[in-house]
């Protein structure tokens, strides 16, 4: 039941609800870079619904964390965001094709995994900030998505303390893992991961 909730709340597509609203017969889906993503809306949208898609994408991710968490406590919480990240690639809804899954796994991270949260961000700023790769966008998301799964192996053997997080059990690491893999793959099959447009959309 975690990972179906996961995968459904996953499916919902803040990037269709803010272009609708929006009023401007933008389809973010072929517009652009074609991804229905924070960045994507910003380029073509604006700073106001750029934000508001991220915002909404991450807080789905957060929020699909919770909901695994009272479903099936906290290995259900892992589950159910690896869960949203692929349900925001894969939306059944849409034929299964989304976006990229980054800023769901913002918000899992947030959730399941607060107290490597802060590392998370400076390692995508600072790879984001690299002058010498071109290729920033997939640059930051593979680097962060390394980092991410090591942080979790290393709080899991550690046993150190998760804020609000669950207890880092060896779920942290494979969760991470299952989800960086999707999102990778996401970049890889778009055919285009350097695609500087979408720099935003890593970890955010």
């Amino acid at each position: 039941m975690a990972v179906g909730a996961g995968y459904l709340l996953g499916t919902f597509s803040t990037a269709d609800l803010v272009a609708k609203r929006a009023g401007r017969g933008v389809d973010l889906r072929s517009a652009g870079s074609g991804n229905p993503g924070g960045a994507n809306a910003l380029k073509l949208l604006g700073a106001r619904a750029g934000v508001t898609v991220m915002a909404g994408d991450i807080a789905k991710g957060a929020l699909a964390c919770g909901a695994g968490a009272v479903l099936a406590g906290p290995t259900g919480a892992h589950l159910a965001g690896t869960a949203s990240v692929a349900g925001h690639c894969y939306p059944v809804w849409n034929g299964f094709k989304g976006g990229k899954g980054v800023a769901a796994s913002v918000g899992q991270c947030f959730a399941t995994f607060p107290a490597y949260f802060p590392i998370d961000v400076v390692v995508a700023a600072a790879t984001m900030s690299v002058p010498a790769w071109k290729q920033r966008a997939f640059a930051a998301t593979l680097t962060s998505s390394v980092c991410w799964v090591i942080g979790g192996v290393v709080w899991w053997a550690k046993g150190w303390r998760n804020l609000w997080g669950p207890k880092p059990t060896v779920m942290l690491p494979i969760s991470a893992l299952m989800s960086s893999a999707i999102i990778v793959q996401r970049f890889v099959a778009a055919g285009n991961p350097a695609d500087i447009d979408e720099q935003a959309e890593r970890r955010g």
